[in-house]
C-alpha cells in the first residue's frame, strides 16, 4: 500500500528567522493514488499579530486564531498523521523549514526525518518550462476546477493539489470508474465495422476497350460488397473522426448497409450520347 499526504500551509509571513509562525495547516491522503476522506485540518494560535499583508493572502484575523490551540498543542497529532507517508508540496522549500521549526521548538523529530518529499513546483517546472507554475496555473492547465480559491487555504489548496498532482503524474480513476469497468458487458463481436476505403472513379473516355471496361467493374463490385458504415448519433464529417471512434457501449450500429453502384464506360457514353441528342 503506497499511502501519500498532499500538504500546505498558511503562516504570518515568509521568514520563520524573524519571527514568523504558521496558522493552518491542510492535508489530504491519497492511498495507492486514491483520494480518502482521512484528512487533517487545523487553524494554530501563532501567539502574535497577523501582518495586513498575510491576511489579504488568507484573510485569518488575529480574533480568529486568537481562540485556536497553538502549535505545542497539535504538533504530536500531526507528526502522528504524516508519520512514514511521502509528502506531496507545492514549492516544499517553503513549507518545510516553517514546519520543522515549530517540530523542533517541541523537542520533536524534523518531518522529514519520517518522511520523503515531492516538492510539485520542482515538478511542474520540469514538466512545463518557461511557464507559469503557480497552483492557479496548474489547476487552469490541467482542467482543476479552482473556482472556490478566492482566498488561499490550507485545506482547499491541498485539495487542489492532490488533483494537479494526479493528473501531472497519469491521472487517476475513481471506484466508481473502477466498478464500471469490472460490471460492464463485453462489446459485441464486430460491433464496429470499419468500411474500406473505396475510390470511386468515373470513367469518361469512351476510347477503352469493353473488356478493360468490365475488369474494371468486376473488380469495384468485390470491394463494394464489403462496405458497411457505422451509424451513431452523431454523424462524422471526416474519415479522420472515423479512425478515432472508439468502440464504445453507447454506440449503436446499424445492420443497414449503403451499396454503390458505378456506371461503367458504356453507361456513360450512352449517356452521353442521349444528352447530346436531347440538346441538339
Amino acid at each position: 500500500m503506497s499511502r501519500q499526504i498532499v500538504l500546505d500551509t498558511e503562516t504570518t509571513g515568509f521568514d520563520f528567522k524573524k519571527g514568523d509562525r504558521i496558522v493552518e495547516i491542510g492535508c489530504i491522503e491519497l492511498i495507492d493514488r486514491e483520494i480518502t476522506d482521512n484528512h487533517f485540518h487545523v487553524y494554530i494560535n501563532p501567539e502574535r499579530s497577523m501582518p495586513i499583508e498575510a491576511f489579504n493572502v488568507h484573510g485569518l484575523g488575529d480574533d480568529f486564531l486568537k481562540t485556536q490551540p497553538v502549535f505545542a498543542e497539535i504538533g504530536q497529532r500531526f507528526l502522528d498523521y504524516v508519520d512514514g507517508a511521502e509528502l506531496i508540496i507545492h514549492n516544499a522549500g517553503f513549507d518545510i523549514p516553517f514546519l520543522n521549526f515549530e517540530l523542533e521548538r517541541m523537542g520533536l523529530p524534523k518531518v522529514t526525518e519520517r518522511s520523503s518529499v515531492i516538492d510539485t513546483l520542482q515538478m511542474a517546472r520540469e514538466k512545463y518550462p518557461s511557464q507559469r507554475n503557480t497552483l492557479d496555473a496548474l489547476c487552469r492547465r490541467l482542467g482543476v476546477d479552482n473556482s472556490r480559491r478566492e482566498l488561499h487555504g490550507a485545506l482547499l489548496d491541498s485539495e487542489l493539489l492532490a488533483q494537479v498532482y494526479l493528473n501531472m503524474t497519469g491521472g487517476q480513476k475513481s471506484f466508481f470508474d473502477l466498478l464500471e469497468e469490472e460490471t460492464a458487458p463485453p462489446p459485441p463481436v464486430n460491433s464496429v465495422i470499419r468500411a474500406p476505403q473505396v475510390r470511386i472513379e468515373a470513367e469518361k473516355s469512351a476510347q477503352k476497350s469493353n473488356e478493360e471496361s468490365d475488369k474494371r467493374d468486376k473488380s469495384d463490385e468485390r470491394g463494394i460488397d464489403e462496405t458497411a458504415q457505422l451509424k451513431t448519433s452523431k454523424d462524422l464529417d471526416t474519415d479522420a473522426d472515423k479512425e478515432s471512434l472508439p468502440a464504445s457501449s453507447n454506440l449503436v450500429a446499424s445492420s443497414h448497409r449503403r451499396r454503390i453502384i458505378r456506371a461503367n464506360s458504356r453507361d456513360i457514353a450512352a449517356h452521353e450520347e442521349i444528352m447530346q441528342a436531347l440538346k441538339s
